[in-house]
């Protein structure tokens, strides 16, 4: 049902620069200054997470904004905390606006006596008091499922396509979309049908969890202007490695498009010595200062997206407009700053 309060966002310790942009964005709408609810979320000595609220948030209509990114555990234990924070302090109704869902990569069992943690962390979240999950590129489209409340999952692909459209003006006959494995090819499919632009896909065999053993392209490139595109970079291995076997194939440039960069140890150094020229992430997580001074890294805002999605589930108007890169084009503000 559509809010009779206009929405307030509480934001966790996990990417408040996110949380402040967004809130910028609201205020804008709103033709006045919003700010995030007054709160603090800190630590005890042992560890604990302890949250207090400093204002009424009575019947409002909440919005908590934490990426479940590294720490994984800890955001997570935040999250939960503050969701129950604020249903004991009698809010209407908590939607979790989680732009990097932690856990999503193990959401199957790959092999026998293994866990599903991303249904166990969807359990977690439905018992917490949450009534709304709004979140961006789940890494399966499965994961909505194993929820039993109502999830919004935004889709990168259209701020991709609008940012591809404003930077390859000069090379548009040449462009090529990658799909680093089989099974993002739906993702790869998509942006290219957006640009009008051809499809190639890497077959990669693993030896092990995290090491790849040989990549074979599908497709030809040579001659191309490479677009990776991809949901998670988190060391980078698999991604330079594609790169590389794109240049030995015959490919002019490689760039990607990656939404969440976790961007563990190596990932940097391995991306600024590898043949791409160029990759584009988007803040659902919080660029370390390592990433933001990288020569060849760029980032993309996603507040006005999400802003515009808060506002949107707080009316009860749809949020299918946001898939469309045409409905996106008022939003899109290029390069992060």
């Amino acid at each position: 049902m559509p809010s009779r309060n206009a929405p307030k966002v509480i934001s966790g310790n996990a990417n408040r620069p996110l949380a402040s942009s967004i809130i910028k964005r609201m205020s804008l709408h709103a033709g006045t200054r919003l700010g995030l609810v007054d709160a603090r979320v800190e630590r005890f000595n042992d560890g604990e997470i302890f949250v207090e609220i400093f204002e009424n948030v009575r019947g409002e209509d909440m919005f908590i904004l934490q990426p479940t990114s590294k720490p994984a555990n800890d955001n997570l234990m935040e999250l939960l905390i503050i969701a129950d924070t604020l249903r004991r302090s009698s809010a209407a109704r908590i939607t979790a606006v989680i732009p990097y869902f932690g856990y999503a990569r193990q959401d199957r069992r790959a092999k026998a006596r293994t866990p599903i943690s991303a249904k166990l962390v969807a359990n977690l979240i439905d018992r917490s008091g949450i009534d709304r999950v709004l979140t961006m590129d789940l890494h399966a489209a499965q994961i909505q499922g194993f929820f039993d409340i109502p999830v919004d999952n935004l889709y990168a692909t259209p701020l991709f396509a609008l940012d591809i459209m404003a930077h390859f003006r000069d090379c548009r006959d040449d462009l090529m979309v990658v799909s680093p494995d089989v099974g993002g090819v739906g993702r790869a499919r998509e942006l290219a049908k957006r640009i009008g632009a051809p499809l190639a896909i890497v077959d990669k065999r693993r030896e092990a969890p995290g090491e790849v053993a040989e990549m074979n392209v599908i497709g030809d490139v040579k001659g191309k202007c490479c677009v990776i595109i991809d949901d998670i970079c988190d060391t980078a291995g698999t991604l330079v490695k594609g790169a590389e076997t794109l240049v030995a194939e015959g490919a002019r440039e490689v760039h990607a498009y990656i939404t969440h960069g976790v961007m563990s140890q190596p990932a940097v150094e391995r991306i600024e010595k590898s043949p791409m020229k160029s990759l584009v992430l988007t803040d659902s997580i919080e660029p370390t200062p390592e990433v933001l001074a990288a020569d060849k890294i760029r980032i993309v805002p996603i507040a006005p997206i999400l802003a515009q999605a808060i506002l949107n589930i707080s009316s009860g108007t749809s949020v299918s407009s946001l898939f469309d890169h045409a409905g996106l084009e008022p939003l899109y503000e290029g390069t992060y700053s």
